[in-house]
């Protein structure tokens, strides 16, 4: 047991104010389990600063972010709540109610009973009707502002017994951890942090009130709509300069991936579908067992039976040219990464990129680079597909075990050997979840490659959604949900049986 001397002197170091306080609370927690029911003022009432001066930051942004919102609820009810922008159209209807009577009645007195006079007045009573409906809300919204306003109150009367209670427990805990670092940490009271803490509500808290009161205050950024065209000019002269520097290379690739895309379509789509559908179905029972050969028959004859098979077909022609590309180059750089943590330090933010930006946005270049067409969506297609298979292949790498590769080298294993006859080997199972994830990714992008020219079942879908067809839209949905199942047993093989 540690000497009670001892800790009463570090916790008069810990606090620096008001020890004698804090002694009694720390013996009260230490001598229990669990909570002990305690209720510090400072804390309660100071709420974020008293945290802030404690350096208990872990607790200090929840309780500010906490009395932030408790703030912003006070004061759009005191602003009027939305009754503000209600009131504001109460007053237009009446006013056009007003002038539209107005209009009635002069129609009226001058040609009572004609066509005229009768809309003037039906269109009056429905703008009145209107004008109290609107204003019979302004009033509702103003009843529910006081509700928002005793909501907010709450929470902030709640926030701070809330960090008055749990105040002594988080200090405790910070003071085992201050004695464990061998009082190396900072302790006391922090004037500086609380100063801080307090600056930031008494910045915030006003800023809060003024946007509420007068709504135009903070309404939008002060930025300058020329800074956003100059960009954007600037972009169009980079982008159409490097298609024009790259178009020799653009128009080789173009045409490479064509010859690729045509060889497949050709094989998939002019091979008698007999022959395809029985290939198909022996791949999958002799790669991955009866059940997926069983899901392979079901899920063909659904695309054969409802007229998708030549779309299938061309989907999965695409899908193949895709993700071909993208384990030819993910594989290999994936291992790269794996042995060498300076090149996947620079890999990792271009794969999170590629991953994270919207399809629809790197789409654009894409298009000025490639023009539209199938080449274009199969580029699109790459760059979504390359990072599961580089992500999961320096995994499997990385995670090879040392001792696997100090015995092999104990034999005399070369570089080769070891890469081919042992990580390879060993980071299998890795890299054809990556392999698997790179399909999926690819055949998840077959609808938006459909938006720059590349047919398939991601057409229907557009078509689909064009012409708001449902029913039509779920069958050519549901044909390429089939397809990236079978595709994923059958790549995952007998290890998912």
């Amino acid at each position: 047991m540690s000497d009670p001397t001892a800790r009463d002197e570090a916790i008069d170091r810990f606090a620096a104010i008001n020890s004698t306080y804090y002694r009694r609370a720390f013996r009260r927690i230490g001598e229990r389990r669990g909570y002990v029911p305690s209720l510090n003022i400072a804390a309660a009432v100071l709420g974020p600063v008293w945290l802030a001066g404690r350096r208990l930051w872990s607790a200090f942004w929840p309780f500010l972010i906490a009395d932030l919102l408790a703030v912003v609820l006070i004061a759009f009810a005191l602003g009027g709540g939305a009754s503000a922008g209600q009131s504001a159209r109460a007053d237009r209807l009446e006013a056009l109610a007003a002038t539209r009577l107005l209009e009635a009645k002069t129609a009226n007195d001058r040609d009572a009973g004609t066509p005229i006079a009768k809309s003037l007045t039906r269109s009056a009573a429905a703008l009145e009707q209107a004008a109290k409906d609107a204003r019979q809300a302004v009033e509702d919204a103003r009843t529910g502002a006081w509700l928002v306003a005793l909501l907010g109150t709450g929470m902030l009367a709640a926030s701070r017994l809330v960090a008055g209670g749990l105040a002594n427990h988080i200090a405790e805990r910070r003071f085992r951890a201050w004695r464990l670092e061998g009082d190396a940490g900072k302790a006391g009271f922090s004037r500086l942090h609380a100063a801080g803490a307090a600056a930031l509500l008494a910045i915030f808290v006003p800023i809060v009130f003024l946007h509420f009161n007068d709504r135009t205050l903070f309404d939008a950024f002060p930025s300058d709509p020329a800074w956003n065209s100059g960009a954007a000019a600037w972009l169009d002269r980079f982008i159409a300069a490097i298609s024009s520097a790259v178009s020799p290379a653009a128009g080789t690739l173009t045409k490479a991936i064509n010859g690729m895309l045509g060889v497949m379509e050709g094989i998939l789509t002019q091979t008698p579908w007999p022959v395809v559908m029985a290939i198909i179905l022996a791949i999958a029972w002799q790669l991955a067992g009866f059940r997926v050969f069983l899901l392979t028959f079901v899920a063909i004859s659904y695309l054969a039976i409802l007229g998708y098979w030549e779309k299938s077909m061309q989907t999965v022609a695409l899908l193949g040219t895709a993700a071909l590309i993208s384990i030819a180059i993910g594989i290999p750089l994936g291992v790269l990464c794996g042995y060498n943590r300076r090149v996947a330090a620079i890999v990792r933010p271009l794969l999170d990129f590629m991953q994270t930006m919207p399809a629809f946005v790197y789409l654009i270049p894409v298009i000025a680079l490639f023009g539209i067409g199938k080449p274009s969506g199969i580029i699109a297609t790459i760059i979504f597909g390359i990072p599961p298979v580089v992500r999961l292949t320096a995994l499997g790498i990385a995670s090879v075990p040392a001792s696997v590769r100090e015995a092999a080298v104990a034999f005399g294993a070369s570089r080769t050997f070891i890469l081919f006859k042992v990580d390879l080997p060993t980071a299998a199972p890795s890299i054809m979840a990556g392999v698997s994830q790179t399909i999926l990714m690819c055949l998840s992008m077959v609808v938006i490659a459909a938006l720059i020219g590349a047919k398939g079942l991601g057409e229907d879908v557009l078509h689909a959604l064009q012409y708001a067809a449902q029913g039509q839209g779920l069958l050519a949905g549901l044909a390429i949900l089939l397809c990236a199942i079978v595709l994923d047993r059958v790549v995952q093989g007998r290890r998912v049986q």
